[in-house]
């Protein structure tokens, strides 16, 4: 049974980054027998890669956490979607650590290669959302993935939800939204955005994918 894997690095319960990888791997599934699974970071413990080239010779990561398990879901997967935001104007430590240790998988057998890879990234800044998805892509092309697609989701000022947003010195909400008061109500949510038809497009092409391999 052909099988599709979400993975997201957003830390933030039913996120935007979370709600739009999961819309793929439903739409993906629709009409196939495909196994389809979401898995947030932030609820494993994937470190980052130690560097320790223990894995060199059969291709399994040697450091005792989650990300063992992990590979060897990945290793069965047909198609993987990952998720991640921009903190700081740069690519989260969760996604980040992932790709990290996807290189455990890469070297000799090159686990990964062929398999198909679509990449999400969420973050207030258009510039940085396209800078973290070139780097993602640098880190996919190492390891010969088929990478058919990269959606951009419009991030929300966390201080909208913090409590203090009105009141703090490092707040972003008068940068972003001048005159307004925080207020959850402000926030953008994913399925009000362009990127959810696109992401229903990218899900009929994996459901392409699923009809040729039956």
């Amino acid at each position: 049974m052909p099988k599709i894997i979400g993975i997201s690095g957003s830390p933030i319960p039913d996120s935007n980054t979370d709600r739009l990888i999961k819309h793929i791997l439903e739409e993906s599934v629709i009409e196939n027998e495909w196994e389809a699974e979401f898995v947030k970071l932030s609820s494993i413990t994937v470190a980052p890669c130690r560097a320790c080239k223990r894995c060199v010779e059969d291709n399994i990561c040697k450091v005792a956490d989650d990300f063992p398990a992990l590979a060897e879901k990945l290793r069965l997967a047909d198609a993987v979607v990952i998720g991640g935001y921009i903190p700081y104007g740069m690519l989260d430590a969760f996604t980040k650590a992932f790709l990290e240790r996807l290189w455990s998988m890469r070297h000799v057998h090159n686990l990964n290669k062929d398999k198909v890879f679509i990449t999400v990234i969420s973050g207030l800044s258009k510039q940085g959302r396209e800078t973290a998805l070139r780097l993602m892509a640098v880190e996919l092309k190492m390891e010969r993935v088929r990478h058919i697609a990269e959606l951009q989701i419009e991030g929300n000022v966390p201080c909208l939800t913090c409590g203090h947003g009105d009141n703090c010195w490092g707040s972003g909400v008068p940068r972003h939204y001048p005159g307004a008061k925080a207020s959850a109500d402000l926030c953008v949510a994913v399925e009000n955005q362009a990127v959810w038809g696109e992401a229903s497009k990218i899900a009929e092409m994996v459901r392409g994918l699923g009809n040729r391999s039956s």
